[in-house]
């Protein structure tokens, strides 16, 4: 694995100037972020040494290196799911790849469930910590001591100066932002009435497919994590509507103008 995340990187130092130290995942529904960078380069997935394939509507499957406000960056359109069948090494690939380019700090972001009753649909909220409910772990197996420690310390995952900074940012923009905990499931089934419950118990404020093995390893290799969420539906008792994948994309594409001034914002500041 350790070869090809290096021949990885090495078909991007030859294939682009550019050392950006910022690295944006952007998620279902949420590639507008795209229409803020200045695109200096961008690379299909496909062309990519070792590199997965999107399978997901909504997720277009390319590499852009560009700036926002003037600062370097690199962002995922399109990301990978443990419910496409890859195996957690596969979808974690690209962080990995982002770290031994030169990333530092890591902006996820994605589509979820609400499952905190002051939530509504459209809620942007961002992450504080998460569970995971994935039942496997990225992590497993042999570590490589110079990506990370074999037992990372995981208390405080999601970086406080960035919240913090975020909520400065949402509050001179007169733009409302939840902060909470994200719970990151399997997929590809949305969940049933009694698993929100379970998880509402647990202490999930929303769910969600992905997020949490990236945030793993991004956490595990030493870099700084943001992660933001849009609340497309809703898991609360007496809420929960049927919903469908494409309802979810339109949703997120409403609230995105939102989040996406956040986060651009937010990279100007870091």
């Amino acid at each position: 694995m350790l070869k090809k995340i290096k021949r990885t990187v090495q078909f991007l130092n030859e294939n682009t100037e550019m050392r950006p130290k910022i690295g944006i995942i952007l998620g279902t529904g949420l590639g507008g972020l795209v229409d803020e960078i200045k695109i200096e380069k961008s690379i299909s997935y496909t062309n990519i040494p070792h590199f997965p394939v999107s399978t997901v509507e909504g997720h277009k499957g390319r590499l852009i290196f560009g700036t926002i406000g003037g600062v370097p960056v690199v962002a995922m359109q399109g990301r990978f799911h443990y419910y496409e069948g890859y195996s957690m090494k596969k979808v974690t690939y690209p962080v990995r790849v982002m770290k031994l380019f030169g990333i530092e700090t890591l902006v996820v972001s994605n589509a979820s469930g609400g499952m905190n009753p002051d939530y509504k649909v459209g809620t942007i909220m961002v992450i504080n910590d998460h569970i995971n409910m994935f039942g496997v772990n990225p992590l497993i197996g042999k570590n490589h001591n110079e990506l990370g420690p074999r037992f990372p310390d995981m208390s405080e995952t999601y970086d406080k100066e960035l919240i913090k900074k975020a909520f400065d940012i949402a509050s001179k923009l007169e733009i409302d932002l939840e902060q909470g905990v994200y719970l990151g499931t399997t997929g590809p089934t949305l969940e049933t009435p009694a698993e929100y419950k379970m998880f509402r118990i647990l202490g999930g404020d929303a769910v969600g497919m992905s997020t949490v093995p990236e945030v793993i390893v991004a956490h595990h290799m030493g870099m700084k994590v943001f992660g933001i969420s849009i609340i497309t539906d809703l898991g609360v008792e007496g809420k929960i509507v049927e919903t469908s994948h494409e309802e979810i994309q339109m949703i997120a594409a409403e609230a995105e103008p939102k989040m996406t001034r956040i986060i651009k914002d937010l990279i100007t500041t870091i």
